[in-house]
């Protein structure tokens, strides 16, 4: 009984100080490092809208930390399209404030999405929103992806067997597609493919975009059976705004692609061929009667399997890969329009280059040719090689010179332009590089307000028209082509003295 008395002083010893000692996990801390985990990076509503309707979507939200912190604000931004609500410990709100999660625990994020009841074809692809968390300072975002159509989407999807995309319904990429090699992707005629801003279609394999449609009589622009890549906003102030995506990007694997009857518009790059290790055989692609506008973009870095490369926006770009183009416009990009480096091979028959720009004042010529290129840091060499006939290559360039052979010295003999139209001061003679040969015109004194029927700088505010001007010094100066017979809209060309370019000139 003795040890009795002392116990009991102990033990009320305890009971008075214990309430003090608060659990670690219950202390808050204001420490700018104590961040936020959570279970996806990304809330998506899988779900397509093809009404009025809501769904809702869960995310949790870990603090690794030892002791607890609070989260000063959870909101969204609420962009057109869709309207969205949160729940947050069971307390429905726009915005919640001043959260408080435990040391090493969770809470739960229940977002809800209701679609804007607007006509479907007025609803945005798809809406991307950025739910914010605020703790002690820290802002972290995860983002909120929802659907606002019906469609197919493709969201970082690999295609690893074949496919074809059927035009039944509108194509979505977001972020992007890509086509493993071995593998052929077949986009039927009509397909409409809309991409968010930095999706790229990649094809590593093989891709037959509209290779087997034939019109059977005069296409017209607007006809439902071209193929048609473009950004995902649709509203009218994006309509002609160049660098909306990515583009699409042909791989190091990639064989025989055929891309036919296709309008490609306001991307990065309009076809790229990604080749940086110069493996051979190059990857290859046929274009015909194709347009591809409104391109342009940064220097962009590219880094695949430890090669790194940077690059600027181009219509056809080919690193290491060979272009055959047929009866196909290339019009207003930013920065180049052909480009072709370190030993690509390049083939334009009656195709129409009309460059000029909408937003800058363009530095870059639009044809462009370079054997050297620097990756990794180091400088590798091959030459690249041209044949152009029947084409024209035009734009708004100040000093006139749309043209540009990077060392051209060294591989002159690798080029060939002979009756096509030339703005060029530089190779405006009868040199090796000299292009005023083969049935060339250099620089017609008509100038640019004559060659075309509407240009930026002979009507403005009017709709563009590359077509051929009645006083076009490109009519009936072409060489006719074995099989080339018809135009980019499928009108018959002259059979003894075709026009130069992508369109045969109409009489009235």
């Amino acid at each position: 009984m003795r040890f009795l008395f002392p116990l009991f002083l102990l033990l009320s010893s305890l009971v008075v100080v214990l309430p003090g000692c608060e659990p670690k996990e219950d202390l808050l801390t204001t420490d700018s490092s104590a961040k936020l985990e959570f279970a996806e990076d990304t809330v998506k509503f899988d779900t397509v809208f093809t009404s009025v309707g809501t769904v809702s979507k869960r995310l949790w939200v870990y603090n690794r930390n030892v002791r607890a912190v609070r989260v000063s604000e959870i909101s969204l931004q609420n962009r057109p399209g869709v309207t969205y609500s949160l729940l947050v410990n069971g307390d429905a709100t726009l915005t919640a404030r001043n959260v408080e999660i435990r040391g090493k625990d969770s809470v739960l994020v229940l977002v809800r999405a209701t679609i804007d009841p607007t006509p479907a074809d007025l609803k945005p692809f798809l809406v991307v929103d950025d739910l914010k968390f605020l703790t002690n300072g820290n802002e972290q975002v995860v983002k909120v992806l929802s659907y606002g159509q019906n469609a197919y989407f493709h969201n970082r999807e690999e295609i690893r067997r074949n496919t074809i995309w059927k035009a039944d319904k509108p194509h979505v990429i977001y972020d992007y597609a890509f086509v493993d090699s071995a593998i052929t992707l077949t986009i039927e005629p009509g397909t409409r493919i809309y991409s968010h801003a930095g999706a790229a279609l990649l094809v590593g394999g093989k891709l037959l975009c509209n290779a087997t449609f034939q019109p059977a009589g005069e296409l017209k622009p607007t006809d439902r059976n071209v193929v048609r890549f473009q950004g995902d906003r649709r509203e009218a102030a994006y309509q002609e705004t160049p660098g909306q995506w990515g583009g699409i990007w042909f791989l190091s694997s990639s064989r025989d692609n055929v891309v036919r009857y296709t309008d490609i518009k306001n991307s990065a790059f309009g076809l790229l061929v990604l080749n940086p290790r110069v493996l051979r055989p190059f990857p290859s692609v046929t274009v015909e009667n194709s347009i591809i506008q409104n391109i342009s973009s940064a220097k962009q870095a590219f880094t695949n399997a430890g090669v790194q490369v940077a690059l600027d926006g181009a219509a056809l770009l080919a690193l290491s890969g060979n272009f055959t183009a047929r009866n196909v416009l290339m019009a207003n990009c930013e920065q180049y329009a052909v480009e072709g480096l370190l030993g690509s091979s390049l083939q334009l028959d009656y195709c129409t280059i009309a460059n000029y720009s909408t937003l800058t004042n363009r530095l870059t010529p639009s044809v462009i040719l370079a054997s050297t290129l620097k990756i990794n840091n180091q400088v590798k060499t091959a030459a690249p090689s041209l044949t152009m006939r029947n084409a024209i290559v035009w734009g708004s360039m100040r000093e006139g010179e749309e043209l540009e052979f990077v060392d051209g010295e060294q591989y002159a003999g690798n080029i060939s332009i002979s009756n096509s139209v030339l703005k060029t001061k530089k190779y405006d003679n009868t040199g090796a590089l000299g292009q005023r040969k083969n049935g060339n015109i250099l620089n017609p004194t008509e100038g640019p307000g004559y060659l075309f029927k509407s240009t930026p700088l002979r009507f403005r505010g009017k709709a563009l028209d590359f077509q051929l001007d009645t006083l076009s010094p490109a009519s009936n100066k072409a060489l006719p082509l074995p099989g080339l017979t018809r135009d980019l809209l499928n009108r018959p060309r002259n059979p003894t003295t075709p026009d130069i370019g992508a369109y045969e000139r109409v009489n009235p």
